[in-house]
């Protein structure tokens, strides 16, 4: 069973930054519409701002799905995995996100 912390305190925040790829992963309300999954990466794209944020620079491709979902209801879901080190290393936001202009 995994841990769920209610911020990103010291060792989680570490983790995440070490990480050279995360996924996002976005869906619509409409039972019949289509998950969006995408991985990222691009190096210097990803900051975590404070305790509670993260924001990312989103540079491939169109992107539409992921904005049109966002707008509708602003879920989305980040997961990082390590390929290197303890295997199940992995930690996944559920959270609240926004396109920034």
């Amino acid at each position: 069973m995994g841990k769920t912390y209610e911020r990103i305190d010291g060792r989680l925040r570490t983790f995440i930054e070490e990480q050279p790829v995360f996924f996002t992963a976005t869906a619509p309300l409409s039972a019949d519409g289509t998950v969006n999954l995408s991985p990222k990466g691009l190096k210097g794209s990803f900051a975590v701002l404070d305790d509670l944020t993260v924001a990312y620079l989103d540079f491939a491709g169109s992107n539409a799905e992921t904005v049109a979902h966002l707008r509708e209801n602003g879920r989305i879901t980040l997961m990082w995995c390590a390929f290197q080190g303890p295997p199940k290393h992995r930690a996944r936001a559920r959270a609240r996100g926004a396109r920034v202009p």
